[in-house]
C-alpha cells in the first residue's frame, strides 16, 4: 500500500465507513464511522509520501514506533494516542492493515452492558 487510493480503498473495506474531506482541501481525506462520525484514518500527502494517521493504545503506540522508522508521532494530532504511518514501502502491508484495524476498533462505538447483539 503506497498510494492515496490504495489507502482509502482499504479503509473503506471496514463496515459502515465513509470518506470525507472536512477541510475543503483535497490533500486531507478522513475515513469515518457512519454510526458516530469519528475519524479512524487521516490520509494526506506530506514530504512526497502518503501518510495515514491512526489511533493506538499507548503501549502499541510505542511498539509500532520502535518497530518501524516510518511510524512516528502523529502529524497534527495528539501524539499520546495517534501515530503517523508513512507509506514509503518500508512497512509490510499486513502491519499497515493491522494498525488501521486497531484504529478502527478504538474509534467505533462501544456496546454498553445490556445492549442486545
Amino acid at each position: 500500500m503506497q498510494t492515496r487510493q490504495e489507502a482509502i480503498h482499504h479503509c473503506l473495506t471496514y463496515p459502515d465507513t465513509y470518506e470525507d474531506y472536512p477541510f475543503h482541501d483535497p490533500n486531507w481525506c478522513v475515513i469515518r464511522h457512519r454510526q458516530n462520525n469519528r475519524v479512524f484514518a487521516w490520509i494526506f500527502e506530506r514530504e512526497n509520501h502518503i501518510w495515514i494517521n491512526v489511533k493506538c493504545e499507548p503501549e502499541w503506540r510505542d511498539f509500532w514506533r520502535s518497530a518501524f522508522a516510518s511510524v512516528i508521532p502523529a502529524y497534527h494530532l495528539n501524539k499520546k494516542y495517534w501515530n503517523s504511518i508513512i507509506l514509503d514501502g518500508t512497512i509490510p502491508e499486513p502491519e499497515i492493515c493491522r494498525m488501521i484495524g486497531e484504529s478502527y476498533d478504538l474509534t467505533k462505538d462501544k456496546k454498553k452492558a445490556g445492549d442486545a447483539g
